[in-house]
């Protein structure tokens, strides 16, 4: 028995006689499937084959992303055995299982399949591709089913070894706890979720007890993704697992605490990379709350020109920031990318010859031959006061983590007047809105005129996944109206998420940023002099080039880089310039 895919292919004339034998070379040569060795070699397309054979042999051929399978189907057949054979349990009525598959004439992967579940197979025809899709969606990838497997394991043992303290004892055995932390089971667990989450991409995990389950979910390009959801009974232990990984104190559970943990990770590709995580713990009603920020410092890009900047906002920004003194200014809100952007310019004039300090709450990545101090308000050593100290260490150049204060801004400015260049971060939603700021902390308005040169706002978007973006047709009125001129809005082409294996279903891949920069000239020195409101100036700095944050979204729509959807996330219509 075996496959007759070729004879069938060759009835169709699809292929002819020589390239059936190339394909059985190449087959012997890399140990594949004869479909997918057709498909690689180029010779028939996934679509062509799957509609020949669907002629050839009666069955359907079914497009799998409209059926949805439920696990106690996808239960039937193991991971590996999907993967291997490129099948895909559809439906099961009684005794009989549909099963997807790219050659259905294989019979020696019918009867294993009939033999492992005990059901008679009941074959339809799915594109390659197709399956693949499929068994990134309901099986996830190879580290998340190991995490699944761990935890059936676990939930399995007639015995565990898993000592589990019921939430209502005020008494803790820290003894048995830190025991139950140590075990094999839980160990592996929590190692698994962190080298999943890094190779995932994740930026963030999220170890959530509720009243019936402990879930953990996964930030990945911004958006929270739940991962699994947990017995009771994993709580305790892996809680304490990551307190004891991060140095803190297991025994208190009733005030947060702040770790870090620093792992090396083993890549597919053999390499090895180290990583660092920042992680904090939180007292909440159904026990501590984890979360572990992931830093990891090849997702750091310190090149400004793949930041995500438009060229003449590009232009403007390295004009400021090889400035010999002033403040520069990123603001936008927490998660926006500030910290990538600082790292990025502060890395630009990083030289031989030139003093750079940085201020930081906390550090979160090391830059080579770059200063920097970690804020603790523990033993008063906040932003005032370190920067008042930096200012006698002969700097060039000093990075505030934030602007939080008076006093803080008060030094920044007295540094930037005596001929250092500052850059610091506030927390305002547009660039004109942080002089308004500015001066609710109690600044003057022609201190602010003076030291503070550009003023930047940012956002982070989505970027669309380059091999399954699909087009988006919107009617040009729709387009009109989110801020696109008329005349681009009757032949833009926008486009919008599909979600395929390399993108992990979600239709996007990566994060980019959109930037509105302000830049202090003498007309807005004069406005802030002034006390104009903060959208006055706006509309300043939009007619002098100015390109807003929603401008920002519609140039990256334009290019096909993100979707509307993500551009009307993150940002506002712009009010018409007169």
């Amino acid at each position: 028995m075996g496959s007759n895919l070729g004879e069938l292919l060759l009835k169709e004339k699809l292929l002819n006689t020589e390239q059936l034998k190339s394909v059985e070379e190449y087959q012997k040569q890399n140990d594949v499937a004869m479909g997918s060795a057709i498909i690689s070699l180029g010779l028939v397309s996934e679509e062509e084959m799957a509609q020949a054979l669907s002629r050839q042999l009666g069955y359907p051929y079914i497009n799998l992303d409209q059926f949805e399978v439920y696990p106690d189907v996808i239960s039937l057949i193991p991971f590996e055995i999907a993967q291997k054979y490129l099948i895909m349990p559809i439906h099961r009525i009684r005794s009989f299982l549909t099963l997807a598959m790219v050659d259905p004439t294989d019979l020696d992967v019918i009867e294993d399949v009939r033999f492992r579940t005990g059901l008679s197979i009941q074959p339809v025809i799915a594109s390659e591709s197709g399956i693949l899709n499929a068994i990134e969606k309901y099986y996830g990838s190879s580290d998340s089913i190991k995490v699944k497997q761990i935890v059936d394991e676990i939930e399995q043992a007639e015995d565990t070894s898993v000592n589990i303290i019921e939430e209502e004892d005020e008494d803790y055995d820290i003894e048995e706890l830190t025991k139950s932390t140590e075990e094999a089971p839980i160990i592996t667990l929590v190692n698994t979720v962190f080298i999943d989450s890094i190779k995932k991409g994740a930026s963030d995990i999220h170890f959530e007890p509720y009243e019936k389950v402990f879930r953990v979910r996964y930030r990945l390009d911004g958006t929270l993704y739940e991962m699994m959801n947990l017995a009771m009974k994993f709580k305790n232990p892996v809680v304490s697992r990551v307190k004891i990984l991060s140095n803190m104190d297991i025994a208190e559970k009733r005030l947060p605490q702040d770790g870090r943990i620093k792992i090396r990770v083993k890549l597919e590709n053999g390499n090895k990379k180290e990583v660092d995580m920042r992680v904090s713990s939180v007292p909440t009603i159904f026990g501590e709350k984890i979360v572990v920020r992931i830093l990891d410092k090849g997702m750091l890009k310190l090149d400004l020109t793949k930041l995500g900047f438009e060229k003449k906002p590009l232009d403007v920004f390295q004009n400021s920031i090889n400035s010999p003194w002033g403040i520069i200014l990123v603001t936008g809100p927490t998660g926006s990318g500030k910290t990538n952007t600082l790292y990025s310019a502060i890395s630009n004039l990083n030289s031989t010859d030139t003093n750079i300090m940085t201020a930081e709450d906390p550090v979160e990545f090391y830059l080579e031959g770059i200063n920097q101090v970690n804020i603790n308000e523990k033993i008063g050593l906040r932003f005032s006061t370190i920067l008042r100290n930096f200012l006698r260490q002969d700097p060039d150049i000093m990075l505030v983590g934030e602007m939080r204060d008076f006093d803080t801004v008060d030094v920044a400015i007295k540094a930037a007047l005596t001929g250092h260049l500052v850059f610091s971060t506030v927390h305002t939603n547009d660039a004109a809105s942080t002089i308004t700021r500015l001066v609710n902390m109690d600044v003057e308005p022609f201190l602010i005129a003076d030291s503070v040169r550009l003023i930047v706002a940012q956002r982070l978007v989505r970027r669309l996944c380059k091999s399954c973006r699909e087009e988006h047709k919107l009617t040009p009125d729709a387009l009109e109206d989110i801020g696109f001129s008329s005349a681009d809005a009757k032949k833009v082409k926008v486009y919008k998420p599909k979600g395929c294996p390399s993108c992990n279903n979600t239709g996007y891949k990566g994060r980019t940023a959109l930037f509105e920069v302000l830049e202090v000239t003498e007309d807005i020195k004069e406005m802030i002099l002034s006390k104009a409101q903060s959208k006055q100036i706006k509309k300043k700095g939009m007619k002098q080039g100015m390109l807003t944050l929603r401008q920002s979204g519609l140039e990256k729509i334009k290019k096909g880089i993100t979707s509307v959807e993500e551009v009307l996330r993150v940002t506002v219509k712009d009010k018409e310039v007169k």
